[in-house]
């Protein structure tokens, strides 16, 4: 049995590995929603509950530094995810013009993405910490069919930060340990719109650019008795400063010759983007040898988020190439659980809520908003050195109208009225996860 477990520990971590690498390397070409809890770990199995308190592996150096604390030696963990989505727009009263094509599933490729993490903790002694985290939790990537009726609002759209995290944890009392991580983190952008020539085919709007953001992740974690404690983390805001060039193809020559003369064509966009700071409080509470229960109650500070559509509203007098968008901030709460079923054996279940970020209607760039999470997972702890997990978790987000008027019709050179909904909005995450103990 022993030498049974030992080629599963080397194939499983093999395997993982190369999986994991696989996962930030196509990170570029399709990304997840856009600021999600899951990223392969144990978490997604409680629906995110007792995120900032839980501090049972190495994931806590992302959700909370501070309880890497309780990170006995060195821990490595990989998680891995797919997501699955079949979002479509369901048109109900767009311009004639643009067509009936409702742009097919909307979200990655065909609706499927990766994702995932890896995390890592050491103790230089029981009472500080250090550790690194690699991971992507923030960004969206959409893809619609070329002849869809909103190709004049969005096309395709990827948005990514890929966060790394060298962190650090001190215990300063038996009661109260703090820590923090520096976050590096690289952003990509991918932008094409269709352009409206009025005559023949469609033209496109592409930009396209990279940037770097820097900020910080703090975290405190309480331990009142044995039992019971809190952890509680602040995320700064960390500024992606994009600013593309605007490159046209496939424009008439009249067209082409007005974006010129207005310096439209190759001109630098400011779209920059501020990834929100968020406050999260949590709770991790021992009821018995069998059953724990978790807590969350979060705030994201989206209102300074600043995402944009971009497009020509008039192609007949082209003056800008950006619209503003409109967010809000939000607030967050789950409840968990944890049943002990055997030595090896550990259930987590979780529900939790996200409130709305956009106000009112969605935009196509963005065709979500609320969401209600349901999560169950199973971790198995093969021996001291090694345990693995699976998780699978539910996103359903309702309803997002879209209204979109433009100020032309289609005919006239104008974007053309959008005008649906994006029903029952829902996201699909099953996930492993492997832990390492050395």
């Amino acid at each position: 049995m022993k030498a049974f477990h030992a080629r599963l520990h080397s194939n499983v971590l093999h395997a993982a590995i190369a999986f994991s690498f696989g996962i930030f390397a196509s990170t570029q070409a399709i990304a997840g929603g856009i600021f999600l809890y899951e990223v392969g770990t144990e978490d997604m199995g409680l629906a995110a509950a007792g995120y900032a308190a839980r501090a049972q592996d190495a994931a806590t150096v992302l959700t909370n530094p501070a309880g890497m604390v309780r990170i006995e030696g060195s821990q490595a963990l990989i998680g891995t995810q797919v997501l699955y989505s079949n979002l479509k727009f369901s048109n109900g009263g767009s311009s004639p013009a643009l067509g009936g094509n409702n742009g097919g599933a909307a979200i990655g490729e065909s609706g499927w993405l990766p994702g995932g993490g890896l995390f890592f903790s050491h103790s230089i002694s029981p009472d500080v910490k250090i550790g690194f985290a690699a991971t992507s939790n923030f960004g969206l990537g959409l893809k619609y069919d070329d002849n869809w009726v909103g190709r004049y609002y969005a096309q395709q759209a990827t948005l990514i930060g890929v966060s790394l995290l060298p962190s650090v944890a001190v215990r300063v009392s038996d009661k109260v340990s703090l820590g923090a991580s520096f976050n590096a983190m690289y952003g990509h952008l991918n932008s094409e719109t269709g352009i409206n020539n009025i005559f023949g085919t469609d033209g496109k709007l592409t930009m396209n650019d990279n940037a770097w953001g820097w900020g910080g992740n703090f975290g405190v974690l309480y331990e009142a008795t044995p039992d019971t404690r809190f952890g509680l983390t602040y995320n700064s805001q960390v500024k992606l400063d994009f600013a593309p060039q605007a490159r046209f193809s496939g424009t008439g020559p009249l067209l082409t010759a007005l974006l010129n003369a207005r310096g439209l064509d190759g001109a630098t966009v400011n779209l920059g983007i501020t990834v929100p700071q968020q406050v999260m409080g949590s709770v991790f509470h021992t009821v018995n040898d069998r059953l724990t229960l978790l807590g969350n109650i979060g705030w994201q500070q989206w209102s300074k988020f600043g995402y944009v559509e971009v497009g020509l509203a008039d192609t007949r007098n082209p003056t800008g190439l950006t619209t503003a968008l409109n967010f809000r901030d939000t607030w967050h709460a789950a409840l968990g659980a944890q049943y002990r079923v055997s030595e090896p054996w550990r259930l987590n279940f979780g529900i939790a809520y996200d409130s709305a970020f956009q106000s009112g209607d969605v935009s196509p760039i963005l065709p979500t908003n609320q969401g209600w999470r349901f999560g169950a997972g199973a971790q198995n702890q093969v021996d001291k050195t090694f345990g693995w997990g699976l998780a699978a978790e539910y996103i359903y987000g309702g309803t997002g109208n879209v209204n979109k008027q433009a100020r032309l019709p289609v005919a006239l050179g104008g974007r053309g009225n959008l005008v649906g909904s994006y029903d029952n909005i829902g996201i699909f995450f099953l996930s492993a996860n492997f832990n390492w103990k050395f």
